[in-house]
């Protein structure tokens, strides 16, 4: 399928930001986890507030890097090859279908797990920290999808390189 220049420059912009994205998510992963996220510890939260603040930022760039690959990098993936796009879980099945995502289901999991993250830690020491070390071991799931949706584009060559701008 010929994509029009628009098109092209859609997706190279959606992988140059969903490639920072990923390496932020890694960033702000290794140092919250460096050491073991505890119920215990999450207690202290009111007091610890480079903790909080550490959650937030993982929280925000774990949804985000969700978002961007589920809700935008997919269906662009999907019209440039030409599949009909169509609602989130069709999509998701399609890339399931396709080999470049491990499983809806759990896509569908991890994408619970933000509001988890967000809203119920005032009240839930022990499900704040059940839904980061979760959300921690989903990592692999959101960076492998997007690099595989990624792999797809560029193989195909449907992006503008540098050369061609």
């Amino acid at each position: 399928m010929t994509l029009n220049q628009d098109e092209q420059l859609r997706l190279a912009f959606l992988i140059r930001v969903i490639k920072k994205e990923q390496q932020h998510l890694l960033q702000t992963d290794a140092r919250l986890f460096a050491t073991p996220l505890t119920k215990e510890k999450l207690a202290e939260l009111e007091q610890n507030i480079g903790l909080a603040e550490q959650l937030d930022a993982f929280a925000s760039r774990f949804g985000r890097l969700q978002d961007n690959v589920g809700d935008k990098l997919l269906p662009a993936v999907l019209v440039a090859l030409g599949e009909k796009k169509g609602p989130v879980l069709d999509n998701l099945n399609k890339a399931e279908k396709f080999g470049w995502l491990s499983s809806a289901g759990e896509w569908i999991a991890a994408r619970q797990l933000r509001n988890k993250m967000v809203h119920e830690y005032i009240e839930d020491p022990q499900l704040l920290a059940t839904s980061f070390n979760t959300a921690h071991q989903c990592i692999p799931l959101l960076q492998t999808f997007a690099q595989q949706l990624i792999e797809a584009v560029e193989s195909r060559g449907l992006t503008f390189t540098q050369d061609k701008k």
